[in-house]
Parts: C-alpha cells; structure tokens; sequence
C-alpha cells in the first residue's frame, strides 16, 4: 500500500519539474564552448523558451554559423588553433529577443581536483576569497568551489555561514561586507568579482553552491541571471542541498549543469528531477562500493566531498569518481600523479 501511494506522487513531481523546466526558461546553448583544431566543429543545441527559429544576429569573428537544425557551430573550414583567443561574443536571436553570448575555447581542464571554497589551507588563506580562488587556478584544479550568499540589498556575495566577520550576511549590505576584512588584506568578495576574475582564463571552473536562505528561491533567479548577465555559462557549474534551488536554476536554464548534495533522494529520483550528477560525503561511496558505477550507468555525474585523507582520496580515484572536493588540492594532485 504504501509502495502504491509513494510511485503517484514521485511520479507527479517528476512531470512537475519536467514541465516546469520546458516554459519560461531563458535563451540558452547546451554548451558554450569550442573545441580546438576541429573544423567546423560542433559547439551546442540552441534552446529557445518561444521553441522558433533561432539566427545568428551577430558574429563579429566570422567564424559561426546556426544550422537547420539549430546548433550553433563553426563555418565548415574554420577552426580554432592553440594560439587562438579565449572568448568569442555572438549575438543570437529568437522571435524579438536578442541575446550575446560568450563561447571559449575549450582549455578546460578535467584532473577531478575541486578545490574546497579555493586553495586555502596550504597558503593560510581564507575560505571564499579572492586569494584562495587565484590560488585555485593557479594549482590547475578544474574547479574551485565556493558558497554565496545574497545580502540585504540582494546582491550575491560569498560566506560559507549565514554571517562572516560578526555580521548576519542577510542583514548586512554588500558594501558592509565588503568592507570587512579577511586574511592576507581580502575582503569578503561578491560572486561578480569571481566571475570577472575567473573568466581571464579558461582552465578553472567555478563550483557555486547555493546555500539556505531566507530569501527563498530569490537567490537561486539572482545567481542565474548573474552568470548569463555576465556571460559566464561557460565557466559555471551549481551545486546545492536545497533541492528547490537547483529545480529553480534549471527552470531558468535547463541546460545548466546542477548537482545534488543531499542524501535524502535516490539516484532515480535525482534523474527524474533533472539533476546532472550527485555530489555526495565520500563516506556514501565507502558504505556503497557501486553507487558511483551505478550512478555513471545512469547518466549521473559523480563527485565526492570533503575528501582531506590521503588514504580515503586513494578510494575515490579508485572509484573512478568525476570529481573529488578537498581542501588538500596539492595532496591530491600528488596521488593523480602517483
């Protein structure tokens, strides 16, 4: 009986989330960037919220082109080489909107080390700052993780606890905050400076988790609309325990690459919600030797936090895990090489 009342319900949340994401979404790529010495490369499906045509409306390169099926690639002998530059603009259009984009040549890095709130622990940083983040990128993670915030005057700043430096991050101003001092001459940094600092390059990828709050799904629209304002999808993953943050993220942008930290939810579940991975504690893994095969047959991402034991992150990368969440890069980066 209680197997019969249980599927009906996961099942209307399924169709829920699915209708949801398929109205009122932005005009998204499901990627942005470009790979290298490929001529007339692929570089991602249009996704329009009207479902119409989509055209090229701007491309001052001259390297792009939409197709009839509506991908947006390189022109048939057009390639991009080494030396080329990171980031291209175009600008698309789909019934009276237009929208600029930023595609980036694709150096990213893939090694599983993620940086837990950046590089800090070796260097006596502090968590979340511009200094932990510039460390990030230059260990070469391919991620740096990092926790936000929305201040009283709803901007989008980053802390992993609901107040840092003896204020309630919610009922202080972004310009308070920033004014309030961390370690090596930081101060508490807004996610726009990360995103203009992380977009010089194209290597490191931000992780942003998406904490509790009390502005409810608030901040999850302020996020999303932060990264497209400023052109950065390309270089932005989303992670978060509070599942209505990260449905709200792909109801904006369903091509947005979100994933889980909670434990409350099957993998089954976390698929039919949308979810594009799992990010679970590693101890998960440990007392389930398959979860990450399985999860990976399901067409889930994996990663695991916080992995800080030498003998545990041995586990993981036995595991084939996607990513690992540590705040001990540079051992990490020791066992990969190993």
């Amino acid at each position: 009986m209680k197997k019969a009342i249980l599927l009906p319900l996961f099942l209307s949340f399924s169709i829920f989330v699915l209708l949801a994401q398929s109205h009122n979404h932005l005009l998204v790529l499901d990627n942005y960037t470009i790979p290298v010495n490929q001529k007339g490369a692929l570089i991602g499906k249009i996704i329009s919220p009207s479902g119409g045509t989509v055209s090229l409306e701007k491309d001052p390169s001259g390297l792009f082109e939409v197709d009839k099926e509506g991908n947006l690639k390189l022109k048939k002998k057009k390639q991009l080489k080494g030396e080329s530059p990171i980031s291209y603009e175009v600008v698309l259009k789909s019934g009276s909107e237009s929208k600029s984009f930023e595609l980036v040549k694709d150096d990213f890095l893939h090694n599983k080390v993620i940086a837990h709130r950046g590089a800090w622990r070796n260097m006596d940083y502090s968590h979340n700052s511009m200094s932990s983040l510039k460390q990030a990128v230059e260990l070469g993670c391919e991620g740096s993780e990092l926790d936000v915030w929305m201040s009283s005057d709803d901007v989008v700043v980053l802390s992993h606890d609901p107040s840092i430096g003896g204020k309630v991050v919610e009922e202080t101003t972004a310009k308070e905050l920033s004014e309030t001092p961390l370690k090596n001459g930081d101060f508490v940094p807004t996610l726009e400076e990360y995103i203009n600092y992380i977009k010089t390059q194209n290597k490191t990828k931000l992780v942003v988790e998406i904490k509790g709050t009390n502005k409810g799904k608030a901040i999850a629209d302020s996020v999303v609309q932060l990264v497209h304002r400023l052109k950065a999808q390309a270089w932005v993953d989303y992670i978060s325990f509070g599942m209505q943050y990260l449905v709200r993220v792909k109801e904006l942008d369903p091509a947005a690459k979100v994933l889980y930290l909670g434990s409350d939810k099957t993998l089954e579940e976390l698929k039919a919600a949308g979810m594009d991975g799992v990010d679970f504690h590693y101890s998960l893994f440990q007392k389930d030797k398959g979860l990450a095969g399985k999860a990976k047959s399901m067409g889930l991402l994996t990663n695991a936090w916080t992995v800080n034991d030498e003998a545990v992150m041995k586990e993981m990368l036995g595991f084939d895990i996607d990513f690992i969440t540590t705040d001990e890069p540079e051992l990490l980066f020791k066992l990969i090489k190993e």
